[in-house]
């Protein structure tokens, strides 16, 4: 490995460069270089342009900015990816590429995962590594162990528990290999929402959205002590920024998770109150009893949270949004996002959301409604 000194970010010509930059994470990461004049050039690579990727005002703003430039990329093919990271012969290395692309569609084969998670990944990674990038961070996942009892550590076991965290781990293993060409750290977020989410808190927002339009009590699986960690894409940028400048860091794993211990008892509290609906929970025997058939009961909920969210929208002339209220199976596994996060903190880093409040889930909701995505009748009392 190197260990050449990370540049401090800010620092005078500090280049940057967001893979899947265009993507939930990727959007907040570009506008928190930005806002906070980390950079002097941001690139945001992805395969979607800025203009159809539903952006709201503020990061359709940022993309605006002269310090970000956008370029198309396919980065699971070598050469495009190639052509993602090409710099100006007279130019110095990247001084950071950070890592946020990859597939999170739901429902698609294995095949897929593999090619959008693992084969994009190792392309970035060995690129960079031959490009002789000062620093990479590769985001990974938090859904590497599901312990209930014992939050679970960077050097704990690992047995990946979702298609995305399935690859991801793959990508970890294989980037050990490469550790004495390339400067990296491996982040692993727990849960992520703020505003552009879609896959972290979201789907169980539009659940509760649709279960007030259907005038029902929602149900969930399990228990409310289901442990479901969660952190603010601000504060996951923030590590990242953070993480990017420390020499320490460099071949390390860090879990970014905040301090509120948040399990589903706690995030359904707060969409419950959103939307002024009740709850209740199955209970494990009852849960138990249903993962046997679990398959049959995602295809029955699907429907009437389809027909319901259809409907909703129509109503408020909606006719085209990228939220979908589409469950899956591993949404409704019994399987903890319990991560320690102490191997960050003793670094020094300091959280600006320390717990999950209702005030930072009503402006994910409020930022979809100014976008006109959601219907706005839903989300009021």
């Amino acid at each position: 490995m190197s260990v050449s000194q990370p540049k401090k970010m800010g620092g005078e010509g500090l280049r940057v460069v967001v893979l899947g930059g265009c993507g939930f994470i990727g959007r907040n990461l570009v506008e928190h270089l930005v806002i906070n004049n980390l950079a002097s050039i941001v690139r945001a690579v992805d395969k979607v342009p800025p203009q159809i990727a539903w952006l709201n005002k503020k990061h359709t703003a940022i993309f605006e900015n002269p310090k970000v430039e956008y370029k198309s990329a396919n980065l699971i093919n070598p050469a495009s990816c190639r052509s993602a990271l090409e710099i100006e012969s007279d130019s110095e290395p990247w001084d950071l590429v950070v890592n946020c692309a990859g597939e999170t569609k739901n429902a698609q084969s294995d095949a897929v995962y593999k090619e959008g998670i693992f084969t994009l990944s190792m392309n970035c990674v060995k690129e960079c590594a031959r490009l002789k990038v000062k620093r990479y961070i590769e985001i990974t996942s938090g859904c590497m162990f599901s312990s209930e009892k014992i939050a679970h550590s960077e050097d704990g076991l690992v047995e990946p528990w979702t298609f995305v965290a399935k690859w991801k781990s793959q990508v970890e293993t294989e980037m050990e290999k490469l550790s004495s060409d390339l400067d990296y750290t491996i982040v692993r977020p727990a849960i992520v929402y703020g505003s552009g989410d879609r896959k972290g808190i979201t789907p169980r927002l539009l659940v509760g959205a649709i279960y007030k339009q259907l005038g029902e009590m929602m149900k969930l699986m399990w228990t409310a002590d289901l442990k479901l960690n969660t952190i603010h894409v601000i504060d996951l940028c923030r590590a990242i920024t953070f993480l990017a400048e420390k020499k320490e860091a460099i071949g390390q794993t860090y879990n970014v998770v905040d301090k509120g211990e948040t399990t589903q008892g706690k995030i359904t509290d707060i969409v419950s109150n959103i939307f002024n609906i009740n709850h209740d929970y199955w209970g494990t025997a009852m849960s138990s009893i249903a993962k046997t058939d679990l398959a049959s009961i995602v295809d029955d909920v699907n429907d009437k949270h389809l027909a319901s969210w259809a409907e909703a929208c129509a109503s408020e002339g909606i006719q085209n949004t990228p939220l979908d209220p589409t469950m899956t199976t591993e949404l409704l596994l019994k399987k903890h996002i319990n991560l320690d996060g102490s191997k960050l903190c003793n670094l020094g880093f300091k959280y600006e959301f320390e717990v999950i409040i209702e005030e930072k889930i009503r402006e994910i909701i409020d930022d979809y409604i100014e976008m006109g995505v959601f219907p706005k009748c839903l989300a009021s009392c």
